[in-house]
């Protein structure tokens, strides 16, 4: 005797499916969701390639060791450059004191006094100011550490299950029970859903990066001003904007910080286009994927808009995967 229509399991999995992508947030675990999607959708789109050199479920084993093999690398790479430019900084103490006192010089003598009262006269009492504040906030720090520890931890657990479920290939030569294949059918939405926005995300990271490159190499060589490591910092400008919302934050602090290397105006010059930069981003974020996922800017912008007040920065990361779903399960149900 049958328990529940189709229809009814169809609503059961929609139910499982969406609470599911809602108690991401609050849990903490959308870096855990999006790198096992990353992983499964870069196996799944390596895997035909290999095929046409490596037959069977061979190729699908070798481009899980390749990812796995780059992960592994990046991780040591950059665990090891951390190290490497922090021992550097603790060689070079004296050499960076001295630079950060000419910074407050150049701020005194060239800010109101109005302004210039409220800096460090010295090199000492900025190391004070700096020690109080961290005495002020060691229970932000702490807080800090331990979420960025909890987003690694789970990221890495993410992608070990998205290479896992890439495995597992569904031959289709036994008829699946209704909930299992609903399921199945929401997932394949959601995949197509995350793979639209992450092919967007790489179309916005690639103008940011030119627009990025443009202004180091062309426009501040127009005014004298050449900033160190600039082909390093277009590199990081990509590789950072693949991440949505926080990559571009990441790059243009970076940027900023060797732009003030150079002298306090030459800061306040980048941080100024950085922050223009950084509004139109938003605008050209909504455009871009509301393309790919046939959707208006307005629509992208309100789904952030929502999300950002609801769950904070994760939200607005969230968001247009999550929209981008929903329109996905509205036009497979044939209501848009």
């Amino acid at each position: 005797m049958q328990i529940m229509s189709l229809n009814q399991v169809r609503w059961l999995s929609l139910i499982v499916v969406m609470g599911g992508l809602i108690l991401v947030l609050p849990l903490h675990l959308l870096g855990c969701f999006i790198a096992g999607f990353v992983v499964y959708e870069l196996v799944n789109t390596l895997t035909p390639h290999f095929q046409k050199v490596i037959s069977g479920d061979r190729a699908r084993w070798l481009v899980v060791a390749l990812i796995s093999t780059v992960v592994v690398s990046g991780l040591i790479a950059a665990v090891a450059g951390i190290i490497s430019f922090l021992m550097q900084d603790v060689q070079n103490m004296a050499a960076f004191s001295a630079k950060l006192a000419v910074l407050l010089e150049d701020a005194q003598s060239r800010l109101s006094p109005v302004m210039s009262r409220y800096l460090p006269s010295n090199i000492e009492e900025l190391q004070h100011q700096f020690l109080l504040w961290l005495r002020a906030h060691v229970a932000m720090l702490q807080n800090i550490g331990k979420n960025a520890a909890h987003t690694f931890i789970t990221m890495l657990i993410g992608m070990v299950l998205g290479a896992i479920v890439s495995l597992q290939r569904d031959d289709g030569a036994q008829p699946q029970p209704p909930l299992k294949a609903e399921l199945t059918q929401r997932v394949r939405l959601l995949a197509s859903a995350f793979r639209n926005i992450v092919f967007a995300q790489f179309k916005i990271s690639l103008i940011n990066t030119v627009l990025s490159a443009l202004f180091l190499f062309g426009v501040l060589p127009l005014f004298g001003i050449h900033l160190p490591l600039a082909k390093t910092l277009v590199v990081v400008t990509f590789l950072c904007g693949l991440i949505p919302v926080i990559g571009n934050l990441i790059s243009n602090a970076l940027i900023f910080l060797v732009g003030l290397s150079l002298s306090l105006w030459v800061g306040i010059l980048v941080l100024s286009y950085l922050i223009i930069i950084h509004k139109v981003e938003y605008f050209l974020n909504a455009r871009i994927v509301g393309t790919r996922i046939n959707a208006r800017s307005w629509e992208i912008l309100l789904a952030m808009l929502v999300f950002e007040s609801a769950f904070g920065l994760p939200g607005v990361i969230a968001a247009p995967i999550y929209y981008a779903y929903l329109k996905n399960e509205l036009r497979h149900a044939a209501l848009i």
